[in-house]
């Protein structure tokens, strides 16, 4: 009995968490390709600069693959996860006033300030995503999963390299202080995933699964 309850929460919390990354990695790459549209206008003369981002957005695409491939392995569909759970789109939000697939990239691109504010908000939310990773790393549902683990190995490695371009960046250009409130939403937010969000997911039963993968259009365009 014990040993099936024990069972039974250990599917559920990999299955949740791996929704809610699947969608986040999606959001993270799609999102990039939106960056890079202001990165190339802001920065034509640093294509280090816009090579690191280019990097970043092919690490975001290649951890959700990794995570497609376990819910394939799983033979089931991932939790159907929006917005609410994800930490770009609700950071974004906060700080723009507006979702990610409306952020003006031009107006961006041509107020420099608005661009390192952008910067901000990408380097808060790589480095609350590494230290995420270091502490699921030392969880035993994950670690119980040889996959998982795998996964998230990979991630951890290439965690570094996601935020710290926005840093150096900022760093060249005068701006590498982060803003108190940008830092407490960072905060709140990553709050309200894990100790609201989270846990209604686990218990919520009721919530469906997806019927098609995110990236489906993409996939079927190319």
């Amino acid at each position: 009995m014990i040993h099936a309850i024990t069972h039974a929460f250990r599917a559920r919390f990999l299955d949740v968490l791996a929704s809610i990354y699947l969608y986040n990695e999606h959001r993270g790459y799609t999102a990039l390709d939106r960056v890079l549209e202001a990165v190339r206008v802001q920065c034509p003369d640093d294509p280090a600069f816009i090579d690191a981002i280019e990097k970043h957005r092919a690490d975001e695409r290649k951890h959700y693959v990794m995570f497609r491939r376990w819910f394939d392995l799983q033979g089931r569909m991932p939790l159907a996860v929006g917005r609410s759970c994800g930490h770009i789109d609700r950071f974004i939000e906060r700080v723009f006033g507006c979702p990610i697939d409306a952020l003006d990239t031009a107006t961006i691109a041509a107020d420099r300030r608005a661009f390192a504010q952008l910067c901000r908000v990408i380097m808060l939310t790589e480095q609350r995503g590494m230290r995420q990773v270091e502490v699921l790393l030392r969880n035993r549902q994950v670690l119980s999963d040889r996959a998982m683990t795998r996964i998230f190995r990979v991630v951890e490695k290439d965690e570094p390299g996601h935020w710290m371009p926005y840093r150096d960046w900022l760093a060249r250009h005068g701006g590498t202080a982060t803003r108190w409130r940008e830092r407490w939403t960072d905060y709140a937010i990553h709050k309200s995933l894990m100790l609201v969000k989270l846990p209604l997911l686990f218990v919520r039963r009721s919530t469906p699964r997806l019927t098609r993968w995110p990236d489906a259009d993409e996939r079927s365009g190319a």
